[in-house]
């Protein structure tokens, strides 16, 4: 069986922990019995040879096949990476979630992604990246006693993104150490209101007012700092006619929506100013975690 997760931009500016959306850029986990344990990586991380001894999706799928199972089972596992790791797309929820629903798979247990989604809770306590991992399309997300509460909105095929991807990495860990610890009012009922807006603007499809909506005062300034060449990243793309832009999670990646008329254009002047960094145009991924026999 193959499992794919997709790559998810989470914050989108005002939304701090709660938003994200998910995008056509997919790890995928072949995973067949073995007389042998064996794990092999193609793709993003193929040259870390500590991912094969330290593998956080192996320690996963081993503590839920065993529960599900109450057995060991051999397994040749190959994946096939296309998230960037520690760039701000989820690269952990995406392991996260497919060492969970391949465990299942592998048990012969049926789950519903929500069950999926609930699991994952356990190792990533905010639900901005798991929840678009798991369900796709744009996703609203609150935790209420160890459950993950959802709306999911599928984006059309009219909106393209374009991420620019940075050669250095932002740390989450660190980047979270950065952010003040308390904030005043003023601007806790701006971002309030700035993540109503947001979402009511993605459920409208009123797609011009996300530029006004996504305006954020929690983090992303701060994140930013850590990488200066972001901000020049975001002019640029508001002056190409950008949608909205912001950092992907803690970053470093930045993340723009536009029209697909506007996307090569975007991209074509981010990788005339940025030469070192990564340019993708990626569609929206409104079907999240997959399961092919």
């Amino acid at each position: 069986m193959i499992i794919s997760v997709p790559a998810t931009s989470a914050n989108l500016g005002p939304g701090f922990d709660t938003l994200g959306l998910a995008l056509t850029l997919h790890n995928k986990v072949d995973c067949k019995p073995s007389r042998f344990f064996s794990v092999s990586i193609k793709g993003e991380g193929e040259n870390n040879p500590r991912l094969k001894g330290n593998n956080l999706f192996i320690s996963i799928f081993s503590e839920h096949y065993k529960k599900l199972t109450q057995r060991q089972q051999n397994y040749k596992f190959t994946f096939y990476n296309q998230i960037p790791m520690s760039r701000g797309l989820g690269s952990s929820s995406a392991v996260i979630v497919s060492a969970i629903a391949t465990a299942h798979e592998a048990a012969g247990v049926r789950v519903s992604k929500r069950r999926i989604l609930n699991h994952a809770l356990v190792y990533e306590s905010h639900p901005d990246n798991i929840t678009p991992a798991v369900l796709g399309g744009f996703t609203t997300s609150i935790v209420e006693k160890n459950k993950v509460f959802s709306q999911v909105k599928h984006l059309p095929g009219y909106l393209k993104a374009v991420v620019v991807i940075p050669n250095k990495p932002i740390s989450t860990a660190r980047s979270r150490t950065s952010l003040p610890r308390s904030y005043s009012k003023e601007n806790a009922v701006f971002n309030l209101s700035h993540t109503a807006m947001t979402v009511a603007a993605f459920w409208n499809e009123d797609w011009e007012m996300l530029r006004l909506a996504t305006q954020d005062r929690f983090h992303q300034k701060i994140r930013m700092k850590m990488l200066p060449e972001l901000f020049s990243v975001q002019k640029l793309a508001f002056d190409s006619g950008a949608l909205m832009s912001t950092l992907s999670g803690s970053g470093s990646t930045f993340f723009s929506m536009v029209y697909d008329h506007d996307a090569s254009a975007l991209a074509h002047r981010l990788k005339q100013k940025f030469p070192d960094f990564s340019i993708k145009i990626l569609d929206f991924d409104n079907y999240g975690l997959r399961v092919e026999k």
